[in-house]
């Protein structure tokens, strides 16, 4: 077109082309010739994601990316070994690496660990003949937060929305007491949870079974739960006994399972004008799942592995 005389403004609304476009290929044509037509950037050849570059991903993925972040993405370590993402990807899924999540694990220091453990484990798959157990423990300074814009209820392609301003009406603790073969929950909220509270609460275990029914209680390591008063609470009641978890292993008392569900269900978005009304709302809801409670199936997730004193996860399903 430049040959027949076609001006530069022509050919860009011809062509759709800018006019540093034309020059370029017109300087490298008066200069090279057809030659000068020819591609100079033949690139790379393309990579495949062999099992040595695979290999390698997933080595590099275990060292620190050299930036001093804490973890690699896929962007990240595709520029450090100079390949494509995508590679990265596929590797990290078949191996089954996910470097942006982590989890928090606790360690038991209790020497007596393997002991404890078995005499909990025990209870919930062979538990005495006739006998009641329980799985106890407190949850403590529950807030009653109210919020102080109203709640924006959820619609299609919305979810429910609630305003970042509350306000605490007080607190107030959760002595919960499950009962291993049925599933019920036993619950009392108190204002604070201290020994006394604590006794009155064994008290209440004790008055919801037969006279005299062996009764076996689940407890942690916490203090108020080794009092004088609790010693003499169990002198009066010789058929209570009290069994406690292993240091740092609450995961071995099921009722954290069950505090987690109220935590869920209820907890972290319920709306509460007082104290009161969250003890109401505790009660109701406590009243309600009792009417379809069923027992945790407690089993090993892998019978092969010995339980030891470190974990990540509990082992309740």
């Amino acid at each position: 077109m430049l040959a027949n005389g076609t001006s530069y403004s022509t050919i860009e609304a011809t062509l759709w082309c800018y006019r540093d476009y034309i020059n370029r290929w017109r300087r490298r044509f008066g200069t090279h010739r057809l030659e000068g037509l020819r591609s100079r950037h033949q690139g790379q050849k393309p990579t495949v994601l062999t099992p040595a570059l695979e290999a390698r991903i997933l080595a590099q993925t275990q060292q620190r990316p050299p930036d001093g972040s804490t973890h690699w993405s896929t962007r990240k370590l595709a520029r450090v070994l100079k390949i494509h993402h995508n590679h990265v990807q596929t590797a990290w899924t078949r191996a089954g690496v996910q470097p942006h999540r982590f989890e928090r694990y606790m360690r038991s220091d209790d020497p007596d660990f393997e002991p404890k453990a078995a005499d909990v484990i025990g209870l919930y798959l062979q538990p005495p003949q006739h006998a009641a157990v329980f799985a106890a423990d407190e949850k403590t300074a529950i807030q009653a937060l109210d919020r102080l814009d109203p709640v924006l209820p959820l619609s299609p392609g919305r979810a429910e929305r609630h305003g970042f301003e509350y306000y605490r009406h007080g607190t107030l603790s959760l002595f919960a007491a499950l009962n291993t073969k049925t599933g019920e929950v036993l619950g009392q909220t108190v204002p604070r949870h201290t020994s006394a509270a604590f006794v009155a609460f064994l008290g209440d275990i004790v008055a919801s079974q037969p006279r005299q029914r062996e009764i076996h209680v689940i407890l942690d390591n916490l203090s108020t739960h080794k009092t004088r008063a609790v010693a003499a609470f169990l002198e009066a009641h010789p058929h209570v006994h009290l069994h406690f978890t292993p240091t740092y292993a609450s995961w071995l008392n099921q009722v954290e399972l069950w505090f987690g569900r109220i935590e869920r269900d209820l907890l972290t978005r319920g709306i509460f004008t007082s104290v009161n009304d969250l003890a109401r709302q505790i009660r109701q809801y406590i009243r309600h799942y009792n009417d379809v409670a069923k027992p945790i199936r407690w089993k090993y997730c892998d019978p092969t592995r010995r339980i030891t004193g470190s974990t990540s996860v509990g082992t309740g399903h």
